[in-house]
């Protein structure tokens, strides 16, 4: 057994003394469905092809990440740490950029690589396109990458016969990770803002919801305009409710957020090199344990294997909260679909013109009358609406007014800034001002008769980025 002063103390090293270091940068990552245009399954060879092409055009990008094939599933540049890889499958491509000063140079950078892979995938009539939810999804083979971090993630989306006692529902779509993408954004936040930046932030996920929602699950749930939410809430991830979705607790001190981290599940380590698999178990009472039996995966099938807790393990602690402490001193905002894609930037733009805006956002929030003082949740009200209709308490006038303040106030934080960044706002002053968003436009488009072609490639373009 490993003491709770013990445990607490590995949590701060981890997850909140990286925050004391004063920096300024961002990160962004942008995961994106590969479709084949042909209503055929994503051709693999092609992607392991293109995987090459990009590498010989890009020299500085080397290989990161081989699965046991021999393929090629993540490159990094160690120049500027951009990596490009596959998210789960092959049927997902991800751009993760090295973090930056500013919003210009990784569009730049994003924009180059984008271009480059969108075009050599449609010299096989393939494409790229800016959605949450692969709109081609039920052509592809749902098969993860044959490697050790997404085949332990699939093992445990897959496991939902080991909890049979717990009273949630579970869905139907395991593989979701293969066919969903997001766009995520790290900030740097130091720990005197830390709190205040969870707290805060939480509160706004309903308008994020409102703004960005963007996965529209076709042919089965055309009312969800995120339907991402309910894949993550739904799964094994969300056996325990705090291990995703928003904090809807205020948070008082640094003391209260390590509570809620010691309240944080586990479902997997590693040992010598390879991930063992294990039912999700709240972090203190996995170290009260002596033995933990789990599964690893060994020559193609999974076995069952005893190990003993490790202090050290605290390390694969990886919960999936709409705002995330990472090890890197980050705080990493991860409740946002993959936008269109000339408006990528958009989502970096504006947690970080509010990022030093934290008291009157904080001010806004309080005051609101529209959403809140209204018996609801910020989680409560993000489910709420990610509908493509508002509550009936909810006015339209209102909340778009509300939204607006938000974005002006983003807006002033980037004018702040003193870069420009505030252009890759305008994406979201046209959604208020049509009182709409991307998912909403998928589904006004579908009960409209209109082919989802269409949409695919007016999703998928580049021009007129800014």
């Amino acid at each position: 057994m490993i003491s709770k002063d013990i445990i607490r103390n590995k949590l701060f090293d981890e997850f909140i003394l990286p925050t004391n270091q004063k920096k300024d940068f961002i990160g962004i990552e942008i995961e994106i469905p590969i479709l084949n245009l042909d209503k055929k399954p994503v051709n693999f060879d092609v992607v392991h092809r293109i995987t090459d092409e990009f590498q010989n055009h890009y020299s500085d990008f080397k290989e990161e990440g081989i699965d046991y094939e021999g393929n090629i599933f993540s490159l990094k540049d160690s120049k500027t740490e951009d990596i490009v890889c596959y998210d789960c499958s092959y049927n997902n491509i991800e751009f993760a950029m090295g973090r930056e000063k500013d919003l210009f140079t990784i569009n730049e950078r994003f924009c180059d690589y984008y271009s480059f892979v969108k075009e050599s995938f449609e010299e096989f009539n393939h494409t790229l396109t800016g959605m949450g939810i692969n709109p081609y999804r039920k052509y592809n083979i749902h098969k993860p990458i044959p490697s050790e971090r997404y085949l332990m993630l699939y093992h445990h989306l897959k496991s939902v016969d080991n909890y049979e006692s717990v009273p949630m529902h579970f869905h139907k779509y395991p593989e979701y990770g293969m066919f969903s993408s997001a766009s995520q954004v790290q900030i740097d936040v130091h720990r005197d803002d830390l709190i205040k930046t969870i707290n805060v932030f939480s509160k706004i996920e309903p308008i994020k919801a409102l703004l960005f929602s963007n996965s529209v699950l076709l042919d089965e749930n055309k009312h969800v305009t995120c339907f991402r939410d309910p894949l993550w809430e739904y799964s094994t991830h969300g056996v325990n409710p705090h291990n995703i979705g928003v904090y809807d607790v205020d948070f008082k001190d640094i003391e209260d957020l390590q509570a809620y981290l010691e309240s944080l599940n586990m479902y997997c380590v590693m040992r010598e090199g390879s991930y063992i698999n294990f039912p999700s178990v709240n972090l203190l009472d996995y170290f009260s344990r002596d033995v933990i039996c789990g599964e690893i995966y060994d020559d193609g099938e999974y076995k069952e294997i005893d190990f003993k807790p490790s202090i050290d393990d605290i390390k694969y602690l990886r919960p999936f909260k709409f705002i995330n402490l990472t090890f890197r001193g980050t705080v990493e905002f991860r409740s946002i679909c993959t936008q269109p894609i000339r408006d990528s930037m958009c989502v970096a733009a504006f947690h970080l013109g509010l990022k030093d805006n934290l008291d009157e956002l904080e001010r806004i929030v309080d005051n609101d009358e529209v959403i809140y003082h209204n018996g609801y949740t910020a989680g409560e009200l993000r489910k709420l609406l990610i509908q493509d209709e508002l509550p009936s308490f909810v006015d339209t006038k209102d909340i778009c007014k509300l939204s607006k303040d938000i974005v002006d106030l983003s807006a002033e934080g980037l004018e702040n800034r003193g870069f420009g960044e505030e252009i890759f706002l305008n994406a979201l002053y046209e959604r208020i001002k049509k009182r709409t968003n991307p998912g909403k436009e998928i589904i006004s488009a579908m009960h409209g008769g209109e082919k989802i072609e269409k949409l695919i490639d007016d999703y998928g373009r580049l021009d007129n980025i800014i």
